[in-house]
């Protein structure tokens, strides 16, 4: 009991240290943005309780109807007006949402249901699961949204290495994948093969394709140590960095809050994450334990490739980082994903919940 105590608190105050530099963030360098996202930030505290309130073991009378609504959503939004070349958002009245993002936690609930009622063997019961996924994936490939893509594929392996698919089959896919990868390449749009030949060689085309992670990392050095403090980075207030409150919002934060910054927000995650790992070996209910390692995974995965970028190294990707970036589709989806490892928590602890 003690040690659930302590996981939960943890998991809450990993959540609150990132909320508060997330709107330390906007205000500093969006102001007119700060009502905007703390209204996100208290709707998703109110879904984090709902959600947490529910035994979890509830949605897997739902998959079949999450993923038909998924797809459903997917479909849509290549009926919407295009941004800048993507066709990723829906409006909705007043709010414009991200399908590829809202949809995520469900995903998981999905992947992790296939496999915790297994009734073939291992191997087929991962090819269904492959197969239910890749429709997903191509559509969010096709928006396109390639970071998102790679959170989708990592989540998957990683419920397939977690539930026991024996390492032959996972050394035989990646060898293929290895062996198709030449191909991959005349897959890929145009924009997307510049950009890794920009992260090969940022200076190759420094005010085009490289200008990005070009000036992600001047910001993230003129930060030094201490940083410029907030309201004093130079490189989003005079708009040199693009998506500083998106995408390069780590950039904007090494810039302001400087390194000793930048390792507090790494600090929460790790916080946040050892917790969920912790809550996924104490539960003793499969389901649960999966539904914990693909919210991992799923988290693990955004945070990496965000930061990475950020850093320039990894390739540029339109992909947020969890509860720091702006934005209302991607807020809502890690409340939810944290509402269900909170219900996996209270069944860990026998703690009574409001439906179960």
């Amino acid at each position: 009991m003690k040690l659930a105590a302590v996981l939960n608190a943890r998991v809450l105050f990993s959540i609150f240290g990132l909320i508060g530099i997330s709107l330390s963030l906007i205000a500093s360098t969006t102001p007119g943005f700060f009502i905007t996202q703390l209204s996100f930030f208290l709707l998703g505290l109110i879904v984090y309780i709902v959600f947490a309130s529910i035994d979890f073991r509830v949605w897997t009378r739902f998959t079949w109807l999450f993923y038909i609504v998924s797809l459903l959503f997917l479909f849509a939004v290549f009926f919407s007006p295009g941004v800048r070349g993507a066709h990723r958002w829906i409006d909705i009245g007043a709010w414009q949402i991200q399908p590829s993002e809202l949809i995520k936690p469900f995903i998981i609930i999905i992947l992790a249901g296939i496999l915790t009622n297994q009734k073939n063997s291992m191997l087929l019961t991962s090819t269904k699961g492959f197969l239910l996924l890749l429709p997903i994936a191509i559509l969010i490939f096709k928006q396109p949204d390639l970071g998102n893509v790679l959170v989708y594929l990592s989540s998957f392996i990683a419920l397939e290495i977690v539930s026991g698919l024996s390492w032959l089959y996972i050394l035989i896919c990646l060898v293929f994948i290895l062996l198709i990868s030449p191909v991959l390449w005349f897959v890929l749009e145009h924009y997307q093969k510049s950009r890794l030949l920009a992260f090969l060689n940022p200076n190759l085309d420094p005010m085009g394709i490289g200008y990005n992670a070009l000036q992600s990392i001047i910001a993230i050095g003129s930060g030094q140590f201490f940083g410029l403090g907030l309201g004093r980075g130079t490189q989003s207030h005079l708009l040199f960095l693009p998506e500083y409150r998106t995408d390069f919002i780590f950039a904007s934060m090494g810039e302001e809050l400087g390194f000793i910054g930048g390792v507090l927000v790494i600090l929460f995650y790790f916080v946040l994450l050892s917790s969920i790992l912790q809550i996924s070996l104490r539960s003793e209910n499969n389901f649960g334990r999966l539904l914990c390692y693909g919210i991992f995974t799923q988290l693990f995965t955004q945070i990496f490739i965000n930061i990475g970028m950020n850093l320039g190294i990894m390739p540029v990707t339109g992909i947020t980082l969890p509860l720091i970036s702006s934005g209302g589709s991607s807020i809502m989806a890690t409340f939810i994903s944290l509402g269900l490892i909170a219900s996996v928590d209270s069944l860990n602890r026998k703690k009574p919940l409001v439906i179960r």
